[in-house]
């Protein structure tokens, strides 16, 4: 009987001490915890660079990014799978709504201006073309015989260019697809004849293995219609193009985050337009949201 009310009184001492915390669990804030993100393939280049500076400043965070075309994220995010996004395009009022009848306000942070370049082989003598051109090729209408070469059909780079050309499907001829940005890359590199179209990004910050591709390609310049910015000569897509406006193809970048909680998501969508952020996007070869002053405080040595 000693016995038993003993291991009787063990249990009741167990059961009635408070449980720990686990000594790995991390406090949810803007600058600790975990977020999970769905991310535009064609800028998982600059958002590696981006969270890897971010978890040195913030170690007690965790990112669980999922990439992919633009069509296949945006249902994962609509369903509410996942709530932080970054597109190469803000919401449509059909998607806002949906969320705001969760009653979750999505908040959009534009972080960076992204060229689309536009790359052929290093011995075409051909370097230049401009809009009226692109456009016709999509269109199937062009006389010449240039040829367009996509990432992949369900990529923001091609909606891109279908929207500007007011075209729902591509021609017969003329338009290809593959599956990625760097098999653009090893296609131009290896034929003649053809144009590749891919984020800048991908041709300034790449992986070394495809070093020996890049060098095989050049980025061609492009001249806008008339009337607009970037119609009195041919601009290549270089930094100071992408951040004058003058560059004919650009695209923001957004985070959306709808979160609907001051968590990580809204903590790394601030610190992607904050000077240090920013910082990273001009490193990365893309156009900052904003550029911000120096001060300089000249003192009166005399």
């Amino acid at each position: 009987m000693k016995n038993l009310s003993l291991i009787l009184l063990l249990t009741a001492f167990i059961a009635c001490k408070p449980k720990l915390k686990p000594a790995d669990a991390v406090e949810e804030t803007r600058t600790s915890g975990t977020v999970t993100m769905l991310v535009d393939e064609s800028f998982s280049e600059v958002l590696a660079d981006q969270i890897e500076v971010f978890q040195s400043d913030y170690p007690d965070t965790k990112f669980t990014v999922t990439e992919g075309n633009e069509q296949k994220i945006i249902p994962t995010f609509l369903n509410d799978s996942v709530r932080v996004i970054v597109l190469s395009r803000m919401l449509t009022p059909a998607e806002d709504k949906l969320y705001r009848s969760r009653s979750i306000v999505p908040k959009t942070s534009r972080f960076a201006i992204d060229g689309i370049a536009l790359i052929t082989n290093k011995s075409n003598l051909d370097t230049n073309i401009n809009v009226n051109e692109v456009v016709d090729i999509l269109k199937g209408t062009s006389a010449g015989t240039k040829q367009l070469v996509f990432d992949n059909a369900y990529s923001s780079t091609l909606r891109y260019f279908k929207e500007l050309a007011q075209i729902k499907d591509l021609p017969a001829k003329g338009v290809y697809t593959l599956k990625t940005n760097n098999d653009v890359i090893k296609y131009i590199a290896e034929n003649k004849g053809f144009i590749g179209v891919v984020g800048v990004n991908w041709l300034i910050d790449n992986q070394k293995e495809m070093a020996p591709y890049i060098e095989q390609v050049k980025m061609m310049g492009v001249k806008n219609v008339k009337g607009k910015k970037g119609d009195d000569k041919f601009y290549k897509p270089e930094q100071v193009n992408l951040i004058n406006g003058i560059y004919p193809f650009l695209r923001n970048i957004y985070i959306i985050n709808a979160e609907g909680r001051d968590g990580l998501g809204t903590g790394f969508a601030n610190w992607l337009v904050s000077p240090r952020g920013q910082l990273i996007v001009l490193k990365s070869g893309l156009g900052p949201h904003k550029i911000s002053s120096r001060d300089f405080n000249f003192k009166n040595t005399k």
